[in-house]
């Protein structure tokens, strides 16, 4: 390429290692350094999980931090991006893996309760349509948690409201949605996740999520018990939907918050990279460049099924964009990323075959990836 090339780095963030913004830096470093006469632009991606809102902000929209109820009950802090009526919320904010202590699961009990007061938060700045993000969860509760801080009523064969956490929907004698707040009604609501699981079942949201919370195989069979018993009860509230629902695609992502997104909030289901593409203004920057750099931590099959990378990809091929992927770890051979739209992978591991040397030195060796990238399509 010549000195009039641009290059679009669109790359999520290589987990554990560096942030999706982090990952544009060191790229955008290492690009320049070999090429100082290109124009890169950066444009840090998520497909929905942790780290979405991190890419809006990126993108220019506001940050907004408030208080909320993390996934064992305690308080924390959590933020939503805002612009122009535009909301993107992060569940993960609110009711993430990595809010728990470090080796602390509660597969029964981890509460969505502050991914309620979360949206609740995005309502009262005045968002029109929502983003809602979900991915990276603690939780197994199916989203009641979400929706009973949103107003609904979750109550017991004694009246008494069931106990947090999927563990406490055994209890479940009657719902009432109600009270959900009447803004919902009049907002836009898009469920953007990367997995299309239904809630319940051997691909159910506790059967193949609920060991990465810490759940037992005995833990798994009460939460999937569970699950399917709260929306047996929601069936009976609301009728024949709560039960298409269920074994709607992405109702059993982040623990079954994407059913009660679908159930309660009227949410409609898109994969997370579409939707976090147009809300960042991938096809305006994708229209200005000549190369796209994209990306995660780990290229494996994950990758393939609506990873950010895989979007980013598809949509660059659309386009007649070349693709260059950057990652810490690769696993797929060259018939598959060329199958992906992705001409060739560029991995940590070519320059470091120690893993842990790759985890703990991501940054400076992802520059050097991408001057390796300049010198052979760029110089």
């Amino acid at each position: 390429m010549t000195g009039a090339a641009q290059v679009l780095v669109a790359a999520d963030k290589f987990k554990g290692s560096l942030t999706a913004v982090q990952v544009a830096e060191r790229v955008t470093a290492g690009i320049l350094r070999i090429a100082p006469g290109v124009r890169v632009e950066a444009l840090p991606v998520a497909d929905g999980g942790d780290g979405t809102v991190a890419a809006a902000v990126a993108a220019g929209f506001e940050r907004h931090e408030v208080r909320v109820t993390g996934p064992l009950g305690e308080q924390r802090s959590a933020a939503f991006a805002l612009r122009d009526g535009v909301a993107v919320v992060e569940m993960a904010e609110a009711s993430g893996l990595q809010h728990l202590p470090e080796g602390v699961f509660a597969p029964l009990t981890a509460t969505t309760y502050g991914s309620g007061e979360l949206l609740r938060a995005a309502l009262d700045a005045g968002a029109s349509r929502i983003v809602f993000g979900v991915g990276g969860s603690a939780t197994t509760d199916g989203g009641a948690g979400m929706l009973a801080a949103l107003g609904a009523r979750f109550l017991d064969a004694g009246g008494e409201p069931v106990t947090p956490g999927g563990g406490g929907l055994r209890d479940l004698a009657s719902a009432d949605l109600s009270g959900l707040d009447e803004r919902l009604a009049g907002t836009d609501i898009v469920l953007a996740s990367d997995v299309d699981n239904p809630l319940t079942g051997p691909k159910g949201a506790s059967a193949v999520y609920g060991p990465q919370k810490g759940a037992s195989p005995e833990e798994v069979a009460i939460l999937d018990g569970a699950l399917a018993h709260y929306a047996a009860v929601l069936e009976k509230t609301i009728g024949r939907k709560a039960a298409e629902d269920a074994l709607s695609p992405g109702a059993g992502a982040a623990g079954g918050i994407g059913y009660g997104a679908l159930v309660g909030l009227g949410a409609s289901f898109r994969p997370g990279i579409e939707v976090m593409l147009d809300v960042l203004g991938f096809a305006d920057a994708l229209a200005r460049a000549t190369l796209v750099i994209t990306g995660e931590g780990s290229l494996d099959e994950q990758t393939l099924h609506g990873k950010a990378p895989a979007g980013v990809a598809a949509a660059a091929r659309a386009e007649n964009k070349e693709v260059i992927a950057v990652c810490g770890r690769l696993a797929l051979l060259p018939e598959a990323l060329g199958r992906a739209g992705i001409r060739r992978a560029y991995a940590l591991t070519d320059i470091e075959p120690d893993v842990a040397r790759c985890i703990a030195e991501a940054g400076p060796l992802l520059e050097k990836v991408a001057e390796n990238i300049a010198r052979d399509f760029l110089s």
